[in-house]
């Protein structure tokens, strides 16, 4: 079969077709990315071209209450600044991971208000530069484009209001829990509909929504149905009206709620996290007919390759059959991977992605 682009691979994926082969990607910490240059990968190319990558690109919107941006401490390790979400956060410089969530501005109904009332969707929110030098060129190149959304639990408490008191929340407050949820996605909407209509058409919309953690959920399914999911199901039938594809990022152990999933409509489920739970190839038997996978390869197994290479050969070739894969681990790329061993991971990716 004649190579080729992502664009033509993705459609076929979601289609559950057979493609030349099962789109490849990654996604590699900046220290990681400094470890790879400090080994040979040329600063001024990018990871994805270097290793040969599916083309893929994201657009983003700012649906943010737009507070200042302070640095309110920097170091040669860290800083630690303000967000235009209203966190205060501590970001290391030069180790990966996630950062440290400090204190937050959004910790009560009244100040939600404050906060949405900032929150309107003009059309300085979107990079129209960037969509007007670049669209023409993707097309061109087959790459897949991605609209990011912003909105649900995971940025909901990570981002705005802390973990705990969300939480609390959600069962003590569930108006306000409901009201944060729909109107990060009424902004965004609103936002990816003047993308639409100004004709950049998107092919997917992904968006980070981490609801469970090793082994459990943040939340019971009943909770999910009654506050989340209709959230969910809004964006879905939005992307759907227009002929996109929707991609839902959790992390953790979701196993009790995909069903409810299918049943929205997500298209493609990412990342499957092995360590907390989830079961790539059992997902496959039971849901592969409706939904695409994209990840469930144990990132834990970066430090040991060969258990990595192994696993690869068993669950590759059952994620692969019929279409709906993409290859990835399930989480990112840590600095103790080398140059050489990421090559390593693409190359025989590449090998039991093919289709004869």
């Amino acid at each position: 079969m004649a190579e080729m682009t992502t664009h033509e691979r993705m459609t076929r994926m979601y289609a559950h077709r057979e493609a030349d082969r099962v789109p490849v990607t990654d996604s590699p910490w900046a220290s990681t990315i400094e470890r790879w240059q400090r080994e040979g990968m040329p600063r001024d190319v990018s990871y994805v071209d270097y290793f040969g990558l599916d083309k893929m690109v994201q657009v983003y919107v700012d649906n943010s209450p737009r507070y200042p941006v302070r640095v309110l401490e920097e170091t040669d390790e860290y800083t630690i600044t303000t967000t235009d979400w209203g966190a205060t956060l501590k970001r290391w410089k030069h180790t990966g991971g996630v950062p440290e969530f400090l204190d937050f501005t959004t910790t009560s109904p009244a100040a939600w208000e404050e906060a949405k009332a900032r929150m309107q969707p003009t059309p300085d929110r979107i990079k129209w530069d960037r969509l007007r030098d670049n669209w023409d060129r993707w097309r061109a190149e087959g790459y897949w484009i991605i609209g990011e959304f912003w909105f649900g639990f995971d940025v909901t408490h990570a981002w705005s209001v802390g973990t705990e008191r969300l939480l609390m929340a959600m069962v003590e407050q569930p108006e306000w829990v409901a009201d944060m949820f729909n109107h990060y996605l009424d902004v965004d909407i609103a936002l990816y509909n003047l993308i639409w209509d100004a004709g950049y058409h998107i092919d997917q919309i992904r968006w980070p929504d981490d609801m469970g953690y090793k082994g459990h959920q943040f939340f019971s399914p009943q909770m999910y149905r009654a506050l989340l999911k209709p959230v969910h199901k809004r964006a879905c039938d939005w992307a759907h009206e227009r002929g996109i594809k929707v991609e839902l990022h959790s992390c953790g152990n979701i196993n009790p709620i995909v069903s409810d999933l299918v049943e929205i409509g997500i298209d493609m489920l990412n990342p499957l996290e092995v360590k907390a739970g989830m079961d790539p190839v059992a997902l496959k038997r039971q849901y592969g007919d409706r939904l695409a996978f994209h990840g469930g390869l144990n990132a834990v197994l970066y430090n040991k390759p060969e258990e990595l290479w192994e696993e690869m050969r068993r669950v590759v070739p059952v994620m692969k059959e019929k279409g709906g894969y993409v290859i990835s681990s399930d989480h990112s790329v840590p600095e103790t991977v080398s140059l050489e061993q990421f090559r390593q991971f693409v190359a025989l990716a590449k090998e039991l992605g093919r289709y004869d």
